[in-house]
């Protein structure tokens, strides 16, 4: 929607208990629900370089979840929308059979032009990503008991709880000029072929050159998985993956100073579009995407 000059665009992003989450003992609370299903939509405007604006909450309650519970949820993601000058403007309350929460942002941006899509990757663009990667997936292992809880493995289960969505970063890449960029939500194997078929280009990976968040080199090895697949599958990061041309590293690196950016790929021409993930000897690797549940 545009109006007077400014653009508005709009994200809603909905989680389902034991499809998102759980709420079982010891996998997550109603606060880090409440703090997890605002980030991910505010991650999607990220990704569009837009400045938020309002968000909606509107939630389904199921049978025992208690009135302190719905409001423990409630300040959690009002305490992430002060942070992010976000309003949350309204909402609705229902009765549903699980807990569900869904979310609706709102954002702008001065000119239709100012937004950063997902179709404009280009031949000879560099790949680049913000801060690192594999938390969530990490801690879906550690919840699930597939591998034991230690001091090195917890820096990831504490990330995953409480991502950050990249409003910052996003609307810095956006003013920089880069071509196309989408927010790890799925994962990077999924959301990274999901930018390149909107492109219409291939992507080339580096999985060597993925950034690895604190804890996920732990998880790897207890699972006898390379941390570098572990990170590549898991969603829910809500890091920023970007295309844009080479002159620009620097400018990126500088804008985003503290703000960890890693350059892991290539974009070329060819048919039919989509990512290849690259190991170390070159060869590529099938790797799935998210399992949408942490």
């Amino acid at each position: 929607m545009q109006a007077g000059g400014a653009v508005s665009v709009t994200s809603l992003d909905t989680m389902v208990q034991d499809v998102h989450f759980r709420l079982d003992e010891g996998w997550a609370t109603p606060a880090e629900v409440g703090h997890r299903a605002l980030a991910g939509a505010l991650s999607d405007l990220a990704a569009m370089g837009a400045a938020a604006g309002e968000a909606y909450l509107s939630l389904g309650l199921p049978p025992g979840f208690s009135q302190e519970e719905a409001l423990e949820l409630v300040r959690a993601a009002d305490q992430l929308a002060l942070r992010c000058g976000v309003a949350i403007a309204g909402g609705d309350v229902v009765a549903a059979p699980v807990l569900t929460v869904s979310v609706t942002v709102t954002g702008w941006a001065q000119r239709a032009d100012r937004l950063v899509r997902r179709t404009g990757a280009r031949a000879g663009d560099v790949v680049g990503v913000t801060g690192a990667l594999g938390a969530s997936r990490a801690a879906l292992a550690l919840l699930e008991g597939r591998a034991p809880r230690s001091p090195a493995s917890e820096p990831a289960l504490a990330r995953a709880r409480e991502p950050q969505p990249r409003l910052d970063a996003g609307r810095t890449l956006a003013g920089i000029g880069v071509h196309a960029m989408i927010d790890v939500s799925d994962g990077l194997a999924a959301d990274a072929a999901a930018l390149a078929r909107a492109s219409g280009v291939q992507l080339r990976v580096a999985l060597g050159a993925l950034p690895l968040a604190a804890g996920v080199v732990a998880v790897a090895a207890a699972l006898g998985t390379p941390a570098a697949q572990l990170a590549a599958a898991g969603g829910e990061d809500y890091e920023l993956c970007f295309c844009a041309e080479p002159a620009s590293r620097r400018a990126i690196e500088q804008e985003l100073a503290g703000l960890r950016v890693s350059w892991i790929g290539e974009v070329l021409e060819g048919s039919p579009p989509g990512l290849a993930l690259l190991d170390d000897r070159g060869d590529a690797v099938r790797i799935e995407g998210f399992e949408h549940r942490w």
